[in-house]
């Protein structure tokens, strides 16, 4: 089932904030404010009663109660945060079951629309309290799910590409690595300070269960080179649950990179490309990583070898490494059926 995620945005943006919102309980004052020259402070408030929840939810001046409503990542944020409170009542082994924390309240605090109307991040605390007045933090940035690429380039005259790994030995797979190339991009990245980047391609998979993204049209301008659905493994669904782990908590199946502050998941999903060798060593001359004036993203191919070193800074690309060891040493990633002619 395809997998609708937000991409890259290139639409206007419009940020509002407000520091003058009544916080849920909490012990430290919390603030929430930006330098944009779109800043304004609101003193209007509204709240309303979640239709379904029913917790008291308190909006900013310019927000409406359907904007928040329609907002897929709020959506399943509390849909999933209710579940899993829910779970404290049910089940008598679990650790909150004598005294269960409660969700009390939502205030929005800030949001930013994209194209003038649509909503696509969101600021929040959520006040989350059991009887002995006991709180859990609840500071909340909403952006919903993305997906990270693991594109994998190999020669196309090699020995025998429709090889099971699962039959070979470690050592056996690190010369049948020496083969392996794999595509990262270098761009901008400002919450992380940073003007050059260097991650796995992340994007979107759309309706149809294609990449798309601005990783995945550099991909296609660049190299010619389209990543449509039938190619594409979802390396996340085939990770096995943990030993014991019946019964937990029922969350996305992905990897959440900051789920201290962030509700973000990225799912990890692998292609691998036979290309003529003769174009992937021009690639490999060309695609060093380092862009033209004014480029804003670039390409950069690397050895399967060295990734976990050239993308040491980039969460996505350390747990595509971890999973797509692991996937096929234990067999798991069938690559019979995963060679695509660029």
């Amino acid at each position: 089932m395809p997998i609708l995620l937000p991409a890259i945005f290139r639409a206007a943006v419009t940020r509002v904030t407000s520091s003058s919102l009544p916080l849920p309980y909490f012990r430290k004052p919390l603030s929430s404010s930006f330098t944009s020259p779109n800043y304004r402070t609101m003193s209007s408030l509204t709240t309303f009663d979640h239709p379904e929840h029913r917790i008291p939810i308190t909006l900013p001046q310019g927000l409406s109660q359907e904007q928040v409503l329609q907002f897929h990542p709020f959506k399943s944020w509390l849909s999933t945060l209710t579940t899993s409170l829910a779970n404290q009542h049910a089940s008598p082994s679990h650790p909150f079951h004598k005294d269960p924390y409660k969700l009390h309240s939502i205030t929005i605090q800030s949001f930013d629309l994209f194209g003038g109307s649509r909503v696509g991040f969101l600021k929040l605390q959520s006040d989350v309290r059991n009887s002995a007045g006991e709180w859990l933090p609840g500071a909340v940035f909403l952006r919903g799910p993305s997906v990270a690429m693991l594109v994998i380039l190999m020669p196309d005259d090699f020995d025998n590409p429709r090889y099971e790994e699962a039959n070979f030995s470690p050592e056996d797979m690190d010369g049948f690595d020496e083969e392996k190339y794999v595509l990262l991009t270098v761009q901008p990245r400002i919450a992380a300070g940073s003007l050059e980047f260097v991650e796995l391609p992340a994007g979107m998979v759309d309706e149809e269960g294609n990449f798309r993204g601005a990783a995945a049209k550099e991909i296609e301008e660049e190299l010619g080179m389209k990543i449509s659905a039938d190619e594409l493994t979802c390396m996340s669904d085939l990770v096995p649950p943990a030993a014991g782990s019946k019964g937990e908590e029922v969350l996305p199946r992905g990897v959440f990179p900051s789920p201290g502050a962030c509700d973000e998941f990225i799912q990890i999903f692998t292609v691998t490309k036979l290309v003529p060798r003769e174009t992937l060593d021009e690639w490999t001359g060309k695609l060093t990583g380092l862009r033209d004036h004014g480029e804003k993203i670039t390409l950069k191919l690397i050895r399967m070898k060295d990734l976990w070193k050239e993308g040491a800074r980039d969460g996505k690309t350390l747990a595509a490494v971890a999973q797509w060891e692991k996937l096929r040493r234990f067999g798991l990633l069938n690559h019979s059926h995963d060679y695509n002619k660029s």
